[in-house]
């Protein structure tokens, strides 16, 4: 029986934090009323779907 990707996802995402890394999902920052890129740190309008400073992108 196969495991399933939610099974393989833990084992991996495990298997770095016993290793020093961060798992985490990364997404905006809030500060004040705007958008914060958390790689850059430039702010948005509360719009924004991409840092148009550095180009990140929560999705990828």
């Amino acid at each position: 029986m196969a495991s399933s990707p939610t099974d393989a996802d833990d084992v991996f995402d495990q298997f770095l934090t016993n290793r020093g890394h961060s798992v985490e999902e990364s997404g905006w920052e809030q500060e004040y009323n705007k958008k914060q890129c958390p790689d850059c740190g430039g702010l948005h309008d509360e719009s924004a779907t991409t840092c148009t400073v550095c180009g990140w992108d929560p999705r990828h």
